[in-house]
């Protein structure tokens, strides 16, 4: 189970930090990814980690404003948002990949996915 936190309304340039939790013994073992999905488009990877937080991937859309990072001793992914603009705005979503030590590479890689939490950035 992976349950999402943190959106929320901000204005253009402003921040939010995004969290995951994830639930299983095996979390550490799991690359993460956060996705969105604005109105009217198809979801959209955003960033992703590895599971030892090594290697990451970023869209270029966001590479140099977010960061994804995780904790495995807490089950948690987060994605720090920064500079954030209206183009911004979608539903946020948690994802894991269908099995262990799968270095995802398409989103049909991820099995697993979070309720979403809504991000609204106003200019």
């Amino acid at each position: 189970q992976l349950v999402e936190s943190g959106g929320g309304l901000v204005q253009a340039g402003g921040s939010l930090r995004l969290s995951c939790a994830a639930s299983g013994r095996t979390f550490s073992s799991y690359a993460m990814g956060w996705f969105r999905q604005a109105p009217g488009k198809e979801r959209e990877i955003v960033a992703a980690i590895s599971w030892s937080g090594g290697s990451l991937y970023y869209a270029d859309s966001v590479k140099g404003r977010f960061t994804i990072s995780r904790d495995n001793a807490k089950n948690m992914v987060y994605l720090q948002m920064n500079s954030l603009k209206p183009e911004d705005t979608a539903v946020y979503y948690c994802a894991r990949p269908i099995r262990e030590r799968l270095t995802p590479t398409s989103s049909g890689d991820f099995g697993s996915w979070g309720q979403g939490t809504q991000v609204t950035v106003s200019s």
